[in-house]
């Protein structure tokens, strides 16, 4: 536990009464120098306190990079599309994107600029370490801007401060002698209660506020997010706090070396999207995001390099399709991340301005008929996660790959 922080927090309470649990997480996680992601004390991975798609190793960012590219192509490749990346940790993710672009498609590496949004030093200065090979294509800015292109988050929006609300109670952050204790109390009397556009959004305001912010600065584009939560009538909104792989009986254990976490409620999300302007793309797990992906370009999951200082080059392949697999199988398997984590796309102004100002619809989804040059194919794969009698639905615009088998 850090004591400075909680010290911190105990004196906001003795002199203003209990605060919101929103409050509390604000500071548990982003307080400007003990927070637990501001500080720089979150760590992911194996030896971290939790996995993420990004653990599991350079697949992930390759998959999202097919994706990213026929966003691109949807938007008439242009030559100056920016990916947004917010929650980019140490900016492995990035590497992963702009390697495989590069890679794979030169000529939209070379219309493209990456964006990191990251408010703290510590982890700007870990990101640029990790994206040294790239300082040409990368920039970083503490607050959105205006962009054409996609925003991209994988986590960021169940890490996002919540306020505790059930019914027309909510529960509050007190002291009890010197202990943290939950209080509850009517709304009318609940911190911040002042502030309330609808009673059911105002748990998760801060996410709410950050869709806000997106739709106002996207000009033309795409906005994915990944994260684990549910539905409106499926949702039960419980806080989790993990230390070391370890779920923590309680958030006031370890203050500011813990992570807290709460799903992500994405009916409001949507809404709210909506009312900006912005349409749904689609909405699917991530087991059926990814097969969409794969099925539509197979060959990312060819071998993607060898040593050929290797006296057997089938050994190293071999070696690289185990590894592969086992990192399909964690991005993949329905109880591992495949069903845990939820994909969601939303787009504005897609439609394509020709001559004259009229608006055309979107070009055509290409198919494995056509020789567009791409270096990713498009033959269908069979076989690889892919539901029994999934059928793909065409609508007037042809879905994103990763949703052509959303149900």
């Amino acid at each position: 536990m850090n004591t400075v922080l909680t010290e911190l927090i105990r004196q906001s309470i003795r002199a203003h009464g209990p605060v919101s649990f929103a409050w509390f997480m604000q500071q548990a996680l982003y307080h400007p120098e003990h927070g637990y992601y501001s500080s720089g004390r979150c760590a992911i991975g194996r030896k971290g306190d939790y996995f993420t798609n990004v653990s599991v190793g350079p697949l992930f960012g390759e998959f999202l990079a097919a994706q990213f590219a026929e966003m691109w192509e949807r938007l008439g490749s242009v030559e100056d599309f920016i990916i947004i990346e917010q929650g980019a940790h140490d900016g492995q993710f990035a590497r992963d994107v702009l390697e495989s672009v590069q890679k794979r498609a030169p000529e939209f590496f070379a219309a493209l600029r990456y964006r990191i949004v990251e408010p703290f030093p510590i982890l700007q200065d870990r990101q640029s370490r990790t994206l040294e090979g790239f300082r040409d294509k990368v920039e970083w800015r503490d607050s959105l801007q205006p962009f054409l292109g996609v925003h991209f988050s994988n986590e960021l929006l169940d890490a996002m401060p919540v306020r505790l609300i059930s019914g027309n109670m909510e529960k509050l952050v007190d002291l009890e002698d010197d202990k943290f204790v939950f209080v509850e109390r009517p709304l009318s009397q609940g911190a911040a209660a002042s502030k309330l556009p609808r009673d059911r959004d105002a748990f998760n305001q801060a996410a709410l506020d950050w869709i806000d912010d997106v739709a106002a600065k996207l000009q033309r584009g795409y906005v994915v997010a990944i994260d684990y939560g549910r539905l409106e009538d499926e949702f039960q909104g419980n806080v989790q706090v993990r230390a070391q792989h370890r779920n923590l009986d309680s958030p006031f254990e370890q203050i500011g070396h813990a992570d807290i976490t709460m799903p992500v409620e994405w009916s409001t999300i949507i809404e709210r999207a909506q009312a900006n302007g912005l349409r749904v793309a689609g909405f699917t797990d991530q087991h059926h995001f990814l097969t969409g992906i794969i099925s539509t370009w197979p060959d990312l999951l060819q071998a993607r390099s060898w040593n050929s200082s290797v006296s057997s080059r089938r050994v190293q392949l071999a070696a690289a399709d185990r590894k592969t697999k086992r990192a399909l199988q964690t991005l993949l398997h329905p109880e591992m991340l495949g069903r845990a984590f939820q994909v969601l796309a939303l787009e504005k102004n897609i439609a394509e301005p020709a001559e004259g100002g009229q608006l055309l619809q979107p070009k055509p989804h290409s198919t494995g008929k056509e020789s567009d040059g791409r270096s990713w194919a498009t033959q269908p794969i069979h076989g690889i996660g892919c539901p029994s009698g999934a059928k793909r639905v065409d609508r007037e615009a042809p879905r994103l790959a990763g949703f052509k088998f959303a149900h």
